[in-house]
């Protein structure tokens, strides 16, 4: 990895990215990067509870679109979740069907309905990498953004635009950057191969009972991503 501190390019911040969903992450070579396995560094998960006891309960818009129970205000969540994990696309992703989500995966493969709580909004930024790495699902993607001029950006975008096997990377952390019930930003720590850590945060918004994707009105990702030292500041977190 070079020395110097300039932020690699990338596809993330580009809307043929987002329309296409090509592997995300970071071209740091030129070559293509191939696939990684996780970070092994040793960790002791601990399950989150996705509500307390006398907590807020949900109610009409709060309510999750497939009944996933559990519903917060404000983070509960500061060690990795127990979860499964299962490849999807080139990426190991985290599955809890009757808790953080995905409550619904199709036929195909395509997974939504998260749990309104800030492990749900975790679960749902790492499962649309996830989906992006499986080219016979990033057609369906602008299902997992937000509406508004963003979605209508990249649903009039050409989906091969940006085709391709750009990085391909894998969870090696994470750190819930905001959280209010309303909104989040996740920050999603992918490791690659060449020895690169890369810091992608992602922004998501509570609409019509699931946690949805937000982009700028021209399709890109609000928050650009960058590169990272160490997991410093991150819950390490990876798949089996």
């Amino acid at each position: 990895m070079s020395d110097d501190n300039t932020t690699p390019s990338n596809p993330f911040t580009s809307r043929g990215f987002i329309a296409a969903a090509v592997v995300v992450g970071v071209i740091i070579l030129a070559a293509v990067i191939v696939l990684v396995t996780s970070l092994s560094a040793p960790r002791d998960p601990v399950a989150q509870p996705t509500s307390t006891p006398g907590g807020p309960v949900a109610s009409g818009d709060d309510r999750s679109i497939c009944g996933l129970e559990g519903f917060e205000t404000e983070s509960s969540l500061t060690a990795a979740p127990e979860t499964k994990w299962e490849l999807v696309g080139t990426v190991a992703a985290q599955s809890d069907p009757s808790g953080a989500g995905p409550g619904v995966t199709d036929g195909d493969g395509f997974r939504t309905c998260f749990a309104h709580t800030a492990a749900g909004a975790l679960y749902a930024a790492m499962n649309f990498v996830a989906l992006g790495t499986d080219g016979t699902l990033r057609p369906r993607l602008t299902e997992l953004v937000a509406e508004g001029p963003g979605k209508d950006a990249i649903a009039s975008s050409d989906p091969g635009a940006s085709s391709g096997d750009g990085g391909r990377a894998q969870l090696a952390g994470f750190k819930v950057d905001s959280y209010d019930g309303g909104s989040a930003t996740v920050d999603l720590a992918l490791n690659y191969n060449t020895g690169d850590l890369v810091s992608l945060p992602i922004k998501l918004v509570w609409e019509d009972g699931d946690w949805k994707l937000v982009l700028t009105p021209t399709g890109e990702l609000p928050l650009k991503p960058a590169q990272l030292q160490s997991l410093g500041g991150y819950i390490p977190w990876a798949g089996a």
